[in-house]
């Protein structure tokens, strides 16, 4: 399923080759996050034109609405929202783990009330197998048990030692379905702990013992100092097989991708670029610009001058403010269509410096510039 082509000579920064039923996906890859099968504000042809080549879809909202059934009878999640490339579902875990007061957590599973009409549903380590199998992503991820932060030793202990038994009980449902004909789909175990070191090799001594097909960091960019979630990181990626994909869930800053990428993570996700791009920020090579600011009334050039993207060759600062400003949803569009085309060029320049053995001076250098100008950039009001 996974090929690695070339391992950075100074870092530990990967380029590989993630083999799926709908295509090959070169890594570092960063998906976005299409929760109820669509990202949101731009269409898969969007999507397509950016560059993006996997996206992110959320098992938890699917089985609420419409329905995993449904998606099913559709010719599954890749007919039913016309995208023709990879899919990665989550297993819902995050989503329930948000609910606290809506869910009671068993070793059999969580019991829970829908965040949309109140109903009570109940998600096991089989089930949420079974409906991912529904959806017919390309990856699927088990229950597992999120640990909130701050979190005692003992809390996180229980937290993983749950998701071991849940992520082995998904993996004996994901085989026995395989061999009943529902191959084509790889299961990815996730690797919790906390800020724990101790729980997250015990834990993740445990999965490699499993022989998941890929194994993701969990637990992490849930209000933990970014210096603790960078140590993890690189925690567990040294401990992890190479062979195997890296899948480091929610995180989605474009400087804490690039210090992720520098540890050897392949795969990322996070809604960060959509939700800004809706919020009027967006990310250029220079830093964040809140483009809402008094200071982009009159600015007709492009939100970066270096982007080749549908928004920076056609549209100026000053027309996508009045478009915030006027509350036209178009802005929301342009921006969201820039943010993406910002992470998948971000993502292929660091592959491509991987590749020619020079990740380390690319990374120093997209540091100067991004935090260089990123304060003078952020206009406030306006």
């Amino acid at each position: 399923m996974f090929h690695l082509e070339k391992k950075d000579g100074e870092t530990g920064a990967r380029a590989g080759i993630l083999k799926t039923g709908h295509g090959n996906v070169e890594t570092p890859v960063f998906m976005p996050v299409g929760t109820q099968a669509s990202v949101k504000t731009v269409s898969p042809r969007d999507l397509t034109e950016a560059g993006v080549r996997m996206i992110l879809a959320n098992t938890y909202h699917l089985y609420l609405r419409p329905g995993d059934v449904l998606i099913r009878e559709a010719g599954g999640l890749h007919r039913f929202m016309s995208w023709e490339r990879p899919i990665l579902t989550d297993s819902g875990g995050f989503q329930i783990y948000s609910l606290s007061g809506l869910r009671r957590i068993t070793d059999e599973g969580v019991t829970f009330q829908s965040h949309i009409d109140g109903s009570r549903h109940v998600f096991t380590p089989a089930g949420v197998v079974r409906i991912q199998r529904n959806l017919g992503s390309d990856i699927a991820m088990p229950l597992d048990e999120c640990a909130p932060y701050p979190c005692t030793h003992e809390e996180a202990r229980a937290a993983a030692v749950r998701s071991v038994k849940w992520e082995k009980a998904c993996l004996e449902e994901f085989r026995a379905g395989s061999k009943a004909g529902a191959g084509g789909q790889a299961l990815f175990g996730i690797v919790q702990g906390s800020v724990y070191e101790d729980l997250r090799r015990e834990c993740l001594e445990a999965l490699l013992g499993l022989n998941f097909d890929g194994y993701a960091i969990g637990g992490l960019a849930v209000g933990e100092p970014k210096s603790r979630m960078l140590e993890m990181t690189a925690f567990c990626c040294d401990l992890l097989p190479e062979d195997r994909p890296r899948y480091l869930m929610g995180v989605g800053k474009p400087e804490d991708i690039v210090a992720s990428i520098a540890l050897g993570v392949d795969l990322f996700d996070c809604v960060i670029p959509t939700r800004n791009g809706r919020n009027a920020t967006l990310f250029t090579r220079s830093g964040r610009l809140v483009i809402k600011g008094k200071a982009f009334e009159r600015d007709f050039g492009p939100v970066d001058p270096e982007c080749t993207c549908y928004t920076c060759t056609r549209f100026t600062r000053a027309y996508l403010r009045h478009l915030f400003k006027s509350g036209e949803i178009l802005g929301l569009q342009l921006a969201t269509l820039h943010n993406l085309h910002f992470y998948m060029e971000l993502i292929r320049e660091a592959r491509k410096a991987i590749l020619e053995n020079r990740f380390a001076q690319w990374q120093s250098l997209f540091y100067s510039r991004y935090h260089l100008e990123d304060k003078t950039l952020i206009e406030q009001g306006g």
